[in-house]
C-alpha cells in the first residue's frame, strides 16, 4: 500500500474526516494529496501555486460532506470528501424513535436509542439500532459522545429527560439538535436553558418545533419530517421547497460556498 492509500486508510479507521484531492487537468496532472481535517497535507503533493486555495476549499467541502471539481488557473482539481458515519442520538423510544431508527439507519447513520423505560428500550424494539442505552440520559452522558458527527433527536417531552441531552449538545458542535414539542412546550425547554446559563444564540441552535412542514400526521411520516430536515442541513444548499418548483436542473450543486 503506498503513501497516498496509507494516509486515506488511517483517516477513515480513525473516523475522522479529510479530503483526496487529485490534479486531473493541468501541467500537474496525476498529482495527489490527502488532506486532514484541520487542512494539512498528510500524504503526495499540491501544485505550489494553487496549494492555499485547494487547501481552503477542501475545508469547506468537508464542511458540507461535498465532492467537487474545481479549477484553478491552469489546473482542474477533483475534491473528494472523507466522511466518517454520522451519529443519530435519538432521546426517547416512542414510535417516532423507532421509525427515526429504521430509517436513519437506511440513510447512514449509527444510530443510539436511549430511554429510561426498560420496556421500551429493547433490541426487540429498535433491531436496527447500533446501541440502545437504558436509563435516565443524566447517568448515561458519560457513555454518549457529541461532536461535529452528531445529530441529537429529542423526542421527550420530560425535562429529565430532555435538559441533559440538549445541554450536553448545546457545549458542543453536534451537527443538528432537534427537539420535539409544541411552542408552548419549547417555550418553556427555553426557560429551562436560559436557567442553566445558556443565551439566546446558544439555544437557537435547536430546531423546534422539529422537522420540515410537510403535513406530517403518522410517526412514520414525522420521522421523514425530522430526516428530511437533517438532509437539508447536512448537506447544505437545498430550498426545502417542491422540486416542481425550482428552476434549473434538479440533481445541482448543494452549496455556493466554493
Amino acid at each position: 500500500m503506498n503513501e497516498t492509500n496509507q494516509a486515506i486508510q488511517a483517516l477513515l479507521d480513525a473516523e475522522v474526516f479529510g479530503a483526496v484531492v487529485t490534479v486531473v487537468e493541468g501541467p500537474a496532472i496525476g498529482d495527489k494529496a490527502v488532506i486532514d481535517d484541520t487542512g494539512a497535507i498528510v500524504a503526495g503533493s499540491i501544485p505550489g501555486g494553487i496549494s492555499a486555495d485547494v487547501l481552503a476549499d477542501a475545508q469547506t467541502l468537508m464542511r458540507h460532506e461535498q465532492h467537487r471539481a474545481l479549477d484553478y488557473s491552469d489546473h482542474s482539481v477533483f475534491i473528494e470528501t472523507l466522511a466518517p458515519p454520522p451519529d443519530l442520538l435519538v432521546f426517547g423510544a416512542v414510535h417516532i424513535g423507532q421509525a427515526l431508527c429504521s430509517f436513519g439507519s437506511q440513510m447512514g447513520y449509527r444510530v443510539t436509542v436511549v430511554d429510561s423505560r426498560p420496556a421500551f428500550a429493547t433490541d426487540e424494539r429498535f433491531p436496527d439500532a447500533n446501541r440502545v442505552l437504558v436509563g435516565w440520559p443524566a447517568d448515561l452522558m458519560d457513555q454518549i459522545g457529541f461532536d461535529r458527527r452528531t445529530w441529537v433527536v429529542v423526542l421527550s417531552h420530560d425535562p429529565r429527560h430532555e435538559t441533559p441531552p440538549l445541554a450536553a449538545a448545546l457545549k458542543s458542535e453536534a451537527r443538528y439538535i432537534g427537539a420535539m414539542g409544541s411552542r408552548r412546550t419549547h417555550s418553556l425547554r427555553v426557560e429551562r436553558l436560559q436557567e442553566l446559563g445558556f443565551g439566546d444564540a446558544e439555544i437557537a441552535r435547536i430546531h423546534s418545533p422539529i422537522g420540515l412542514d410537510i403535513g406530517a400526521e403518522t410517526p412514520q411520516e414525522v420521522a421523514v419530517s425530522i430526516l428530511a430536515e437533517m438532509t437539508l442541513i447536512r448537506y447544505g444548499g437545498g430550498t426545502g421547497i417542491s422540486l416542481r418548483g425550482v428552476e434549473g436542473r434538479v440533481h445541482k450543486q448543494r452549496s455556493d460556498d466554493v
